[in-house]
C-alpha cells in the first residue's frame, strides 16, 4: 500500500512540476513581451527609444573659428552651448547622450566656464588645450576629462586638410577605451530635463517667431539666426546667412529648443579671457515651435535653465541650443525677432 502511496506522489509532483513549468515558461513569455514592447525616454531630448540607453553624457569643446568650418558632429549633440571667448568670436560645448558620432571636432581649448556648464550634466569633459584657470581645475581631479595635449595623434586625430588649431578631432571609440582605464563611471545617465506635451509648447507665448537673430558681433562670421521650419517643428541654423551642417553626415543643424540668456561678462588679463556669471541669473527668451517666451534663466545644480514668474518653463522634445550673451549689451540690443 505504501509502495503505490509513494507512487501517487510522485506522479502528483510530476504532474504539478510540470504545471508550474508551464506557468514558468508563460511569465517569461509575458514579461520578454512587456520589454520588447517598452519604451524608453533619453533625458536630453525627451525623445523615446525601444532601447535602454544607460549612457553617462559627453560634453566637448568645439571650435568655431571660420576655418573650423563646417564642423563634424554638431548636428547629433542633445545640448549645445554657443558662448564668446576672446577675440569677441565664439565656441561651442557640444554635450552627447542620445547620439554619439564616430568623432567630433575640431576640438578646442577648455576655459572654466565650459567646465562649469558640462558639471551641470556630470559630463566626462573633452577638450584639447586649456587656460590657466581650467588647467588647474582639470588637474586637480574635478571633473572627469581627456585632453588632447596629452593624448594628440592617439585619441584626438589631425585632419590633415585643416591647419592647426582647427584640425583636431576627437575618436569617440578611443575615448572612450580611455576612459574605461582611467576607471571612470559611463553609465549613469544625467538627470532628465522637463519636457512639454505638444500642445502645451505654444501656451502662454508673447509672440510667433519664425526667425531669430543673435549678433554676437558685427563680423557676420558671428552672426547667427535660427528659421523655423514648420514641417520639422524646429529651427535651422544659419551663420552669415549660410544655413549650417554637419561635415560629414551632412545633416542640417536643428534645434526644437532656442535658449537666449543674458549673462554678465568680465576680461580678466590680456588675453581677452572672460569671466562670465553663470550664478546670478537674468533675462531669457526661450524660443520654440515658431513662438517666442519672455522668461527668466536661473542656474540648477549646474544647468542654465528657464523661469517664467519663479515657475519652471519645459522644453519642446527634441534638441536645444543655449546662446549665451553679454548682460551689459542685452536681448534688446542683441537679439532680433522676426515674424515673416
Amino acid at each position: 500500500m505504501r509502495k503505490w502511496t509513494m507512487l501517487a506522489l510522485l506522479a502528483g509532483a510530476l504532474l504539478l512540476g510540470g504545471c508550474w513549468g508551464e506557468k514558468e515558461k508563460k511569465i517569461e513569455k509575458d514579461n520578454e513581451r512587456q520589454t520588447k514592447g517598452q519604451s524608453y525616454t533619453f533625458p536630453l531630448t525627451g525623445k523615446q527609444t525601444k532601447e535602454q540607453f544607460d549612457q553617462r553624457a559627453v560634453a566637448v569643446v568645439v571650435n568655431n573659428h571660420p576655418q573650423a568650418r563646417p564642423q563634424t558632429g554638431l548636428a547629433e549633440a542633445d545640448v549645445v552651448y554657443e558662448v564668446l571667448v576672446e577675440g569677441n568670436m565664439t565656441r561651442f560645448l557640444a554635450i552627447y547622450q542620445s547620439e554619439h558620432p564616430k568623432e567630433v571636432g575640431p576640438v578646442r581649448s577648455a576655459r572654466d566656464y565650459f567646465i562649469d556648464l558640462a558639471e551641470g550634466y556630470d559630463s566626462l569633459f573633452i577638450a584639447h588645450g586649456y587656460s590657466p584657470e581650467a588647467k588647474e581645475r582639470l588637474f586637480s581631479g574635478e571633473v572627469d576629462q581627456i585632453n588632447g595635449i596629452q593624448h594628440d595623434k592617439t585619441i584626438f586625430t589631425r585632419d590633415s586638410s585643416r591647419k592647426a588649431p582647427h584640425n583636431s578631432y576627437v575618436q569617440f571609440d578611443k575615448m572612450y577605451e580611455e576612459a574605461k582605464e582611467k576607471g571612470y563611471e559611463l553609465n549613469d545617465m544625467p538627470d532628465r530635463l522637463n519636457f512639454l506635451k505638444s500642445s502645451d509648447v505654444t501656451e502662454g507665448a508673447e509672440q510667433k517667431a519664425s526667425s531669430v537673430r543673435v549678433v554676437y558681433s558685427s563680423n557676420p562670421a558671428f552672426q547667427v539666426e535660427y528659421r523655423y521650419n514648420a514641417d520639422k517643428k524646429s529651427y535651422e541654423r544659419f551663420v552669415g546667412g549660410e544655413q549650417q551642417f554637419d561635415r560629414e553626415s551632412k545633416r542640417a543643424i536643428r534645434a526644437a529648443n532656442v535658449l537666449i540668456i543674458e549673462a554678465g561678462h568680465r576680461v580678466t588679463d590680456g588675453e581677452g579671457r572672460l569671466d562670465i556669471d553663470l550664478s546670478s541669473g537674468g533675462n531669457a527668451y526661450l524660443v520654440q515651435n515658431g513662438v517666442v517666451h519672455t522668461a527668466e534663466w536661473s542656474n540648477v545644480e549646474g544647468r542654465i535653465l528657464p523661469f517664467k514668474d519663479g515657475s519652471p518653463m519645459g522644453f519642446a522634445k527634441g534638441k536645444t541650443w543655449i546662446n549665451i550673451i553679454p548682460a551689459s549689451k542685452g536681448l534688446d540690443k542683441m537679439v532680433n525677432l522676426g515674424n515673416n
